[in-house]
């Protein structure tokens, strides 16, 4: 069984009839995407304890969830959903790696609304020289992140994610496989939606 002879959705449709070949070569057929990607973002982030056989591991993963989910009547093609299914968990192997490297986000921060030209690193952390400050303890730091995380976009919440994982530009760019300017105006639009939580929890 060549799988050059079947198309996804053929080799999609044998799996469901629990035909192991089909899935051994549907993963065979997808193995090389799946070393590009891992190669690639390991580029991004090459100290942070992981190897590319760690990547692999989870975009295989990945590439399962996408075999075992895939709905043909939604608008997508499977390759679309593959690659994003395998990226996810690989990003997200990336996060937790990266975070057990740096502090954790559960001290009391302080948090500007007032300040145009808020960032993400005086979201973060205490400016106690700043007298129009709202004080979130541990517990409402989880919350506020989490109220944050449901008001954004697929992309907008992998780079909210890989932000607060202390990646920066270039790296989140790299990571995503997307351009410094789409990042950008992701963390534009994601700084907004912060701004707008906080004069929430102001007013409230």
């Amino acid at each position: 069984m060549d799988y050059r002879d079947y198309n996804d959705y053929e080799l999609i449709s044998y799996i469901n009839e629990n035909n192991e070949e089909a899935n051994n070569i549907l993963i065979k057929k997808y193995e090389p995407l799946i070393h590009s990607i891992a190669n690639r973002m390991l580029k991004s982030c090459p100290y942070i304890g992981l190897d590319e056989s760690d990547l692999v591991q989870e975009g295989m993963i990945g590439l399962n969830h996408a075999i075992s989910y895939f709905n043909e009547q939604r608008d997508i093609i499977f390759y679309t959903y593959a690659k994003a299914c395998i990226e996810r968990k690989m990003i997200n192997t990336i996060i937790a790696a990266k975070r057990l490297k740096h502090r954790a986000l559960n001290e009391s921060i302080s948090l500007n609304v007032d300040d145009e030209d808020i960032s993400f690193d005086k979201i973060l952390k205490d400016e106690q020289s700043n007298p129009e400050r709202i004080v979130v303890d541990e517990v409402e730091t989880e919350k506020l992140i989490e109220a944050i995380r449901l008001t954004l976009t697929d992309f907008e919440l992998q780079v909210f994610e890989l932000m607060l994982s202390y990646f920066k530009y270039g790296e989140i760019a790299e990571i995503l496989d997307k351009d410094k300017k789409q990042v950008d105006n992701a963390m534009q639009r994601i700084k907004n939606k912060v701004r707008e939580k906080l004069i929430e929890i102001k007013n409230n």
